[in-house]
């Protein structure tokens, strides 16, 4: 059965709509909800596993939407693996551009929505403690499960986390024309904390915990997004980009 989009209830006040695309039911049930406090129609689609699943999916989804569907944003969402030294399960990434072997794509307003995240978890908890960090950077596509000197070997391309359908997600989002597009990803493994561990089933919970507080900086992302689409920051960085991180 192909992937299906679950509706959210938003009110239409002709704002462009909103395309959150995730691969996991999991993922799909940390983003319900989606609807409240939106700006705009949002759907979120659940496209199944790998790339090639995310280009089928979203591909169809912009191609059967509403007549403003040429003015859609797309976020890529879910989770990931670290590649940096240093990250932790529950960390944020936020992409300033993804990449995979067909390509790249900038993502729009890199900058904003990484302090959007950041305030909207210091809002979440109350302004108490610290949770995470949010770290702006590269995102790489693969078609499997990233581990050990492969992890090493796409860091040192200057990519901070890899997964498996942003990349074909936001190069399908833009294959008709432009259009605000980003990547916001929750860490669940990195290299010191690796699927492989004990701790892991700590880390997914963590990282589902992260993944449900995500949507307020959507849509905050998303209602910037078209006030000028020639102020946004966050275009892709140059291959040394070494990343920025935001504390939480």
């Amino acid at each position: 059965m192909p992937p299906q989009p679950a509706r959210e209830p938003a009110p239409d006040t002709g704002a462009a709509p909103l395309l959150i695309a995730c691969a996991l039911g999991i993922e799909r049930f940390a983003l319900r909800g989606a609807g409240l406090g939106a700006a705009g129609p949002v759907t979120v689609l659940r496209t199944g596993m790998g790339p090639q699943a995310a280009e089928r999916a979203v591909s169809r989804a912009l191609a059967e939407g509403p007549g403003r569907a040429v003015r859609t944003a797309v976020v890529a969402t879910g989770f990931c693996a670290g590649l940096a030294p240093g990250m932790h399960p529950g960390d944020l990434v936020v992409a300033d551009e993804t990449r995979d072997p067909a390509g790249h794509t900038p993502c729009h307003g890199s900058r904003i929505l990484a302090e959007a995240l950041a305030r909207h978890a210091r809002r979440a908890r109350g302004g108490a403690g610290r949770t995470g960090t949010v770290h702006i950077g590269p995102v790489v596509g693969s078609n499997h499960v990233v581990r050990g000197a492969e992890r090493a070997e796409l860091h040192a391309t200057g990519a901070i986390a890899v997964d498996m359908e942003s990349a074909a997600t936001l190069r399908s989002a833009v294959r008709g024309g432009a259009r605000p597009v980003a990547a916001v990803r929750v860490i669940v493994d990195a290299p010191e904390h690796e699927l492989v561990r004990i701790g892991t089933l700590r880390g997914g919970i963590s990282a589902f915990r992260v993944l449900r507080t995500v949507l307020p900086a959507f849509f905050d992302w998303h209602r910037s997004s078209f006030l000028s689409g020639d102020e946004l920051d966050g275009h892709a960085a140059p291959p040394d980009h070494p990343g920025r991180d935001v504390s939480l």
